[in-house]
C-alpha cells in the first residue's frame, strides 16, 4: 500500500496542496492546486484548465514532482501536520469527471518517497520509499 490509513484520512480532509514542477530552465515552480486520491495509490491534481497550464507542460517535459499538503492543527499547543510526496507524474486527459467547473484532465502523481509529520498517533516525522 502506498499510503497508510492515517495518511489517506488526512489527504481526504485536505482538498488543497502545492505542486512543485520543474520549469523550462530547470527552476522549480510551485502552484496551489486541488487534489484527491487517484487509482492504485496515486494522487490526482485537478484544475479548471489543467491541460492548458504551465504545470501540465512542465510535467510533460520533466515528470519529477513534489506535492505538499499541510495545515496548522492547533496554535496552542503548536501542532503542525502534513505530507510531502516526491515522485513522478503523468498527464491524463479526461481521467476525472468534469464536475464543478473542473476540466477532467489530471496530473497523476506516482509517489516514490513519502514524508509525513503530525499524521500518525505519535505525531512524529516519518519518511519512507515506496515502489
Amino acid at each position: 500500500m502506498t499510503f497508510t490509513e492515517d495518511e489517506i484520512e488526512y489527504l481526504k480532509s485536505q482538498p488543497l496542496g502545492r505542486l512543485c514542477t520543474l520549469g523550462p530552465t530547470g527552476a522549480p515552480q510551485a502552484k496551489a492546486v486541488g487534489v484527491h486520491l487517484g487509482p492504485h495509490g496515486t494522487l490526482d491534481v485537478v484544475g479548471y484548465a489543467n491541460a492548458d497550464s504551465r504545470k501540465w507542460r512542465n510535467v510533460q517535459t520533466d515528470p519529477r514532482v513534489t506535492f505538499i499538503v499541510d495545515d496548522l492543527a492547533s496554535r496552542n499547543p503548536w501542532t503542525v501536520r502534513g505530507l510531502e510526496i516526491r515522485g513522478h507524474a503523468e498527464t491524463v486527459l479526461g481521467a476525472d469527471a468534469a464536475a464543478g467547473g473542473m476540466s477532467g484532465d489530471v496530473i497523476r502523481i506516482h509517489p516514490r518517497r513519502i514524508l509525513s509529520w503530525g499524521i500518525n498517533e505519535a505525531g512524529r516525522m516519518t519518511a519512507r520509499n515506496v515502489a
